[in-house]
């Protein structure tokens, strides 16, 4: 891919401004589309800037040479159906969604049967410290040929990984089995002992057990994650409970993980306190649907 390519940004929240900020330093233009555009008042209508705002996802993908999909994991074959009547011939459809491996398939279809060139992409870390140059697995068909443009564009962390579909995505899912998990296990744990007095005994007990890292600083921040972003993880819980199924098996801890991120999201206020114990007190005794812990 020559020249100065024309990319469209479907979904503009946290990834799709990151994307947006550090893409507008290149030689690039860019185009934009999230369904909150209709609320001028919504976060990603206040953050478009340097970019074109389109007025629908299609006018946003017309005559773009690269899509790159980063929107909520329920939303993963919407978004990219929303695009296909404008869908240049030949352009390259980036979805970077956590999606599992059956719901990247079936988007994957259909952006290749309208012409498009769909190239799977797994997100395999958080994006903030790394942010466009975060690690990300590709995989597909044409992934392969994607990845020097991709390279050009600021993916450097970006490595090819399987000409299959499915592949990226269920590594990323089963990924997450692990660390949503921790999180949703640290949230419901160290609630309860603080609720009995004995949090500071639960975390030097696992220090002692997984010896390394500062257990009361990674809990807050894990914590705090589910706290933040829990709705978005939820989502993504249940595509991972998805990919457990399509393997063939119960996806019981995925599916009580989903359950526990979506409650810590009613208890975002919490995030105002900075130590451990104070965020701990203010979701035990402030606001939230639950309190029966």
């Amino acid at each position: 891919m020559s020249g100065s390519p024309t990319i469209c940004l479907i979904g503009f929240g946290e990834v799709g401004q990151i994307l947006g900020a550090d893409l507008a330093k290149k030689d690039v233009t860019l185009s934009a589309w999230d369904l909150l555009f209709s609320d001028a008042g919504s976060d990603p209508s206040k953050a478009v800037t340097g970019l074109r705002k389109g007025k629908s996802s299609e006018d946003a993908a017309k005559g773009a040479d690269i899509l790159i999909s980063a929107v909520t994991a329920a939303q993963t074959l919407n978004a990219a159906e929303s695009v296909l009547d404008a869908l240049k011939d030949g352009a390259v459809y980036l979805d970077l969604n956590s999606a599992s491996p059956g719901s990247k398939s079936r988007a994957a279809e259909v952006v290749n049967k309208a012409g498009g060139k769909y190239v799977e992409a797994s997100v395999m870390s958080p994006i903030g410290p790394k942010r466009i140059a975060c690690p990300m697995l590709f995989g597909g068909p044409y992934a392969k040929d994607f990845l020097p443009a991709a390279h050009n564009l600021g993916f450097d962390g970006a490595q090819f990984f399987s000409t299959d579909y499915g592949k990226a995505a269920a590594a990323k899912m089963c990924r997450s089995v692990v660390v949503k998990g921790v999180e949703a296990l640290l949230t419901e744990s160290l609630l309860s002992a603080r609720h009995y007095g004995v949090d500071e005994t639960v975390v030097a007990s696992l220090s002692d057990l997984f010896p390394g890292p500062d257990w009361e600083k990674l809990s807050g921040y894990m914590i705090s994650r589910a706290l933040e972003h829990g709705t978005r993880r939820a989502e993504e819980m249940r595509e991972v409970a998805k990919t457990i199924k399509e393997a063939g098996l119960s996806p019981l801890m995925s599916s009580a993980c989903a359950e526990r991120q979506d409650l810590s999201a009613a208890y975002r206020y919490a995030l105002e306190n900075k130590s451990l114990p104070d965020m701990l007190d203010a979701i035990l005794n402030g606001r939230g649907p639950e309190r029966r812990l």
